[in-house]
């Protein structure tokens, strides 16, 4: 089954660089809580938030 995205450009752009920036301080101060930076990256990539499905909210408009 494939995903609906229900996020726009925009969000995506700025989640992909929120994502980023974690990783590389978890590089900087070695610490594997960058890890965490892994979840903004990947949901910018594919476009889907589980967390905007459960409140049924969508940052794009022709979504």
């Amino acid at each position: 089954m494939p995903v609906s995205k229900n996020m726009g450009p925009t969000d995506r752009i700025i989640r992909a660089v929120i994502g980023l920036i974690i990783i590389t301080l978890g590089f900087v101060y070695h610490s594997w809580l960058g890890a965490i930076g892994l979840i903004p990256l990947v949901t910018a990539g594919i476009g889907f938030c589980p967390l905007y499905r459960i409140i049924g909210f969508k940052s794009c408009s022709n979504c």
